[in-house]
């Protein structure tokens, strides 16, 4: 092979452009970093004992949280039923549940995100290659 087949800009050019290899490392990274924080999360979640404070569980329609005092309450009920609350946090009082629930609620809206974070690039890489 001579030294001008070698130098031919076709071999040059990287299969990949050097913008698509950052934008694909920045979304490593940024996909990393909220791995990272579900686990820090996940392990205050179970070290506080907020793990199943959230009884029902709505992936698509369950976002919001509760916004009034009634919400609450009729929230705070239907955790009183669970075993949890029965073994671990009996004699709560909703102002206690609310701390667990929030942590929880953080929990699942950032593993939300983790999965739209890597669905959304994944999906738009394979239509547009």
């Amino acid at each position: 092979m001579s030294s001008a087949t070698l130098a031919s800009p076709a071999l040059q050019t990287p299969f990949v452009s050097n913008q698509r290899i950052q934008t694909l490392s920045n979304w490593f990274f940024l996909t990393a970093f909220f791995v990272m924080v579900m686990v820090i999360l996940g392990g205050l979640t179970r070290l506080t004992g907020s793990g199943l404070s959230m009884v029902n569980w709505r992936p698509i329609t369950g976002f919001l949280p509760p916004l009034n005092p009634e919400q609450w309450q009729a929230v705070f009920e239907l955790y009183q039923e669970s075993p949890q609350y029965q073994t671990v946090n009996f004699g709560m009082g909703v102002d206690d549940f609310k701390g667990i629930f929030w942590l929880e609620y953080i929990h699942r809206l950032v593993g939300r995100l983790l999965g739209l974070l890597f669905l959304a690039p994944l999906v738009y890489s394979v239509l547009h290659k």
